[in-house]
């Protein structure tokens, strides 16, 4: 890969230009699906500026492509012979089955194009060195990011998840190689944190001074707390294996630049689909630019929740690109005695008190009776009992349930959490 395939365009009229180009190319090569054949049918490849004639394009959504039998996704929705298929992308999320998106040679290209550019959103100079977390298997963004720090010149340590290097070898390995940025699921960042407060790691005191996440909600809590314990300025990036990395943080909290010019973006109405306005919640619709020699992936419904800006705050070279915000929304939750318990503001809570190391949270029956279970860390040189009975009293007053804590030995939960890539923070266990 010599080169960057595409330069940040230096104005807003640059990128609209491109996108005039790519959004007709992108439903040319739709239509040679046999599952976008019918669909796309009636669409005038003259009109697709007109925001009426492309709001004609069918929102496209996961449970559809879920349907079709592994035989019938690569030939009919799939557009490119398995001869050009150059490597496998699993499909992103926990549920369902997963999908296996073939990508061409040519689609590499551009795609990398999104992983670099989130070092230069970071300052990350060229000689910077970098431990890398993300798993190193069929889903990309553990060797995708490896070697976009090969193109960059930063000397990656491919070190992988915690299910192919132990959490210990880990901080291990963060003495010994002494890296300037380490890269992983903020969960993950927590684990490592935890283990080595349990044992005679200081991350504080480590050659680390930023991180990198993605894959997860980064609340401002979660944010804050992998501040306080590695010492570390947080940076989050955005993508999805149907399109590739998308954007990513340049100094601003929450701010993430999107790359428009390698993929459209849209945010509509999750009933309607109707647009909604700069600056108000709505659900992420993306349509790949130059990713789609294969997998023609139009106004997919990417099941995000995010409020748009056509500026954002940050200098960044990079700043000529539009911002999204996550609004952080999920549909987890437990129900326990009629109370609705959102995962995300359970979680916002626990991150939010420095005396809690980390948790998990356990909707059990216990005689009959539903009760909400926490099992907490708690930080050295703090009274347990006291922590416990602070941590239940505001439990009570946010959710009105009286939880049921159990303390844990610091470290516990992270070598629990050890195997696997998301950690399972909530679990329901009612029967």
């Amino acid at each position: 890969m010599n080169g960057a395939p595409l330069a940040i365009p230096k104005s807003k009229a640059e990128i609209e230009a491109l996108q005039r180009r790519q959004k007709r190319l992108a439903v040319e090569r739709a239509k040679r699906s046999a599952f976008w054949a019918d669909r796309l049918a009636d669409i005038n490849l003259e009109k697709l500026d007109d925001p009426a004639e492309w709001q004609k394009i069918p929102i496209l959504h996961k449970e559809e492509l879920r349907q079709l039998s592994a035989a019938e996704f690569y030939r009919d929705f799939c557009h490119a012979p398995k001869t050009d298929y150059a490597e496998y992308w699993r499909s992103g999320g926990s549920t369902g089955k997963p999908l296996f998106y073939p990508r061409t040679k040519e689609d590499l290209r551009y795609n990398m194009l999104g992983f670099t550019r989130t070092f230069t959103c970071m300052g990350i100079a060229a000689g910077t060195s970098a431990h890398l977390s993300f798993p190193l298997g069929i889903h990309p963004a553990g060797h995708m990011w490896a070697r976009a720090g090969e193109i960059m010149n930063i000397a990656m340590a491919w070190v992988g998840a915690g299910n192919s290097a132990p959490s210990q070898v880990q901080l291990e390995l963060i003495d010994m190689l002494r890296p300037d940025l380490w890269m992983g699921m903020s969960s993950y960042g927590l684990h490592l944190a935890n283990l080595a407060e349990a044992g005679d790691h200081d991350l504080r005191a480590s050659s680390v001074d930023r991180i990198l996440c993605t894959a997860e909600p980064l609340s401002m809590a979660k944010r804050q707390k992998l501040e306080r314990m590695w010492g570390a300025d947080v940076y989050d990036a955005f993508g999805m294996t149907e399109i590739s990395m998308m954007g990513a943080e340049a100094g601003t909290a929450g701010e993430l630049h999107v790359w428009t010019d390698l993929a459209y973006i849209e945010v509509v109405d999750p009933e309607t689909y109707a647009p909604v306005a700069p600056g108000d919640p709505g659900a992420l619709v993306v349509t790949s630019l130059f990713g789609n020699n294969c997998t023609p992936f139009l106004r997919w419904f990417s099941g995000d929740i995010v409020s748009y800006q056509e500026e954002g705050s940050s200098d960044s070279p990079l700043s000529i690109f539009p911002v999204i915000r996550h609004a952080h929304r999920t549909a987890g939750f437990f129900k326990i005695r009629g109370v609705n318990i959102n995962h995300a503001e359970l979680e916002d809570l626990m991150f939010d008190d420095a005396a809690i190391g980390d948790f998990k949270a356990v909707a059990v029956n216990d005689g009959g009776l539903d009760d909400l279970r926490l099992s907490i860390e708690i930080s050295k040189g703090r009274d347990a009992a006291q922590v416990a009975a602070q941590v239940s009293r505001k439990v009570k007053s946010v959710f009105e349930i009286t939880p049921v804590i159990e303390q844990l030995p610091v470290g516990t939960l992270a070598l629990e959490f050890e195997t696997t890539v998301k950690a399972p923070r909530f679990a329901d266990q009612r029967e």
